[in-house]
């Protein structure tokens, strides 16, 4: 799993690659924690470039979605496709979490 963030005045993209599975998702987590502690105002998720996802992934992203809201900012995820989007449907996260292709 590789990541990047980029920062755009208030608003923050944290690209996410490969596969973000059990091994990977503690590797996540700080991550989250730098995100969160520069209290963006906005958080996009973007998963184009993720091939694979489990249920400690999603975990991860349902932490950081659940954290932005409450601090009270906005959060997305853009580029869902392949299995992450599948596992995203089954679990109506795709309809829960503001989505798009």
């Amino acid at each position: 799993m590789n990541f990047s963030l980029q920062r755009d005045g208030d608003a923050l993209v944290l690209r996410i690659e490969g596969e973000l599975d059990a091994l990977s998702a503690p590797q996540i987590r700080p991550v989250i924690e730098e995100v969160l502690a520069g209290a963006p105002k906005r958080v996009t998720v973007d998963l184009s470039a993720l091939r694979l996802v489990d249920s400690s992934g999603v975990g991860a992203i349902v932490s950081l979605f659940k954290r932005q809201r409450a601090a009270g900012g906005e959060f997305g995820i853009t580029g869902l496709a392949g299995q992450p989007l599948a596992v995203f449907r089954v679990l109506r996260l795709d309809r829960a979490l503001s989505t798009s292709a």
